[in-house]
């Protein structure tokens, strides 16, 4: 009897061209669905982030006989302390900021007439010139600081549902632990792998950066106590939060205190607070830091870089500090576990992919 012959290789229905572009598309709806819905998706990540820091205090309960609705409500009070800090740190560091403005309005406004007046002798224009002034007017003054307040107000409502999601995620990363048990350790490695990857990656990238950025900014607090600052504790509790913002935060943080310097002490004492800060602040963040950082995520300078700009568009303000966990994370789901994107996770800053063999 003569053998059938064998089917004809499936061909691809689209081309590749088409298949990326479709591909690109499902992106972009994806991104657009994530930004409209930011205020909800900000809490929701913020919160996912939190749990997977705090999850580990599960295990050694667990192994000491805890039952699992004991070390559920251990891993929820730990996240709650670490909101509660939080909070109490940016609300300190906002009542603050609110009676500066009103204290220091007056020489405000003195000194950005004064650099206006310095700036046109360069060739400013007039009409920037007044630019600079309104700025700095009283009525915006007060618009500044009514927007703070605002920005406190829905903080504080973004911080209920974190609270609510902290529980409900915290409850199903004890069900999500026991998956091996019940599909299969071959069925669920693979997945899991990748999970306990990223989740290593995150909590190693936060502690790094507490770390470096307590001891950043307890230096920059003592630094301008000494050249007599107003609420260095305000500065030091601001860079202790930009340190969680890769590659600018170092700006960030030094802007407010070297305009403050420049109002209380003129150009002197403002450049003596940006050298204070470009030394310790550049010998721990820009060579210290980022070794330890490297090692903890894998990404390259210009990919973190990209992330913090990206990721502040879609999501706001917490997308600087969430930009590196959330990167991650899509590598993890579009990347990780495909042999075919080797090169692609080499290129994007993971230095083992260059070690894995071709698929």
């Amino acid at each position: 009897m003569r053998r059938a012959d064998p089917p004809p290789p499936f061909e691809p229905v689209l081309s590749p061209t088409l298949r990326i572009l479709l591909g690109l598309a499902a992106v972009t709806v994806v991104l657009a669905g994530l930004y409209f819905a930011r205020e909800l998706a900000g809490p929701l990540l913020l919160a996912a982030v939190i749990v997977i820091i705090c999850h580990p205090v599960r295990h050694p309960l667990e192994r000491a006989g805890w039952p699992r609705w004991a070390a559920t409500t251990a891993v929820v009070g730990v996240a709650y302390v670490v909101l509660a800090g939080l909070g109490a740190l940016l609300y300190f560091a906002g009542r603050q900021f609110v009676g500066l403005v009103g204290d220091y309005e007056g020489q405000l406004e003195s000194t950005a007439h004064s650099v206006v007046v310095w700036l046109q002798q360069f060739g400013l224009d007039q009409d920037a010139g007044d630019a600079l002034r309104n700025a700095v007017s009283s009525s915006n003054v007060v618009g500044y600081v009514t927007s703070v307040g605002g920005t406190v107000l829905s903080v504080l409502t973004a911080m209920f549902f974190v609270l609510a999601y902290v529980i409900f995620m915290a409850a199903d990363g004890a069900r999500y632990a026991g998956v091996e048990r019940e599909f299969g350790v071959e069925a669920s490695r693979p997945l899991m792998a990748r999970v306990r990857s990223y989740n290593r990656s995150v909590r190693r990238y936060f502690v790094v950066n507490a770390i470096f950025g307590a001891v950043v900014a307890i230096i920059d607090g003592l630094a301008l106590w000494a050249l007599g600052i107003p609420i260095p504790v305000v500065w030091a509790i601001l860079s202790f939060v930009t340190n969680f913002v890769p590659n600018i935060g170092f700006v960030l943080g030094l802007i407010p205190p070297a305009v403050l310097a420049l109002i209380v002490g003129g150009w002197p004492l403002m450049l003596a607070v940006i050298a204070l800060y470009c030394v310790a602040n550049v010998v721990l963040q820009v060579l210290v830091q980022p070794k330890f950082v490297s090692d903890a995520v894998d990404l390259s300078l210009t990919l973190s870089f990209f992330s913090v700009i990206f990721w502040t568009f879609i999501i706001g303000p917490l997308g600087a500090i969430l930009s590196i966990p959330l990167t991650l994370l899509v590598r993890a789901l579009v990347l990780d576990g495909d042999p075919g994107t080797r090169w692609l996770r080499w290129f994007s800053g993971q230095r083992s992919a260059a070690r894995e063999p071709d698929a």
